[in-house]
């Protein structure tokens, strides 16, 4: 059994302009004056990271409906005025039209929050986040968990609930918003994850140039 923690809290009666100032730069997340330090990444989390970013940025690059977002832009949710989190990486889509990126931090719900679980993450990637984005109107949340080997989609249904999702038999994921990128699971897994070009050249073959979405 992974030994769980919780974050490390470094100040309390923080307002939102001290920690926009002062931590939001620094790997941190502010929940109702509460300034909580993310726990450094593995390098392991890291190259899941990299490889998602790279990911997607080749399919927008490929078909400029949106971009990927990560560290250290907050998100902020009108659902919850009190909040920022640090997601490891949102997407927002061009169509989105309750979100704005504002220089430092997404006003309004991504189409897709991603976190990638530590140890010091599994309380809070699992519940609390869980909870946030689902009532914020986050379209989609992924949840990587690389110690397990697993990864969990929720998706918004029309009660605007999330439902859980999983990949096909063959561990790929295809979501609606972005319905001819593949997400190959198990790959999350390997020791070494495939470069930019490796990417750059799977995701053209999975994208017909003709077509306007990923």
């Amino acid at each position: 059994m992974i030994e769980t923690h919780r974050p490390l809290i470094l100040a309390t009666d923080v307002t939102l302009e001290q920690y926009m100032d002062q931590y939001a730069e620094m790997g941190c997340e502010w929940v109702e004056g509460t300034v909580y330090k993310l726990a450094p990444v593995g390098i392991g989390h890291e190259e899941i990271r990299n490889y998602l970013r790279d990911l997607l940025r080749a399919c927008f690059s490929l078909n400029p409906i949106g971009r990927v977002l990560g560290e250290p832009i907050v998100l902020r949710l009108p659902a919850f005025p009190r909040r920022r989190r640090e997601p490891d990486l949102m997407i927002v889509l061009k169509t989105n039209t309750q979100a704005e990126i504002k220089g430092t931090y997404l006003d309004g719900p991504a189409n897709i929050c991603i976190e990638i679980v530590s140890p010091c993450s599994v309380i809070t990637d699992h519940g609390e986040k869980l909870e946030e984005y689902e009532l914020g109107g986050v379209g989609e949340y992924w949840i990587i968990d690389p110690t397990h080997n697993e990864c969990r989609f929720h998706r918004l249904n029309e009660q605007k609930r999330y439902e859980a999702v999983s990949e096909d038999q063959h561990g790929i994921y295809i979501t609606p918003q972005l319905p001819r990128l593949q997400l190959h699971v198990p790959t999350l897994w390997h020791d070494v994850l495939p470069d930019f070009y490796e990417v750059g050249d799977a995701v053209r073959a999975m994208l017909n140039p003709k077509d306007k979405d990923c």
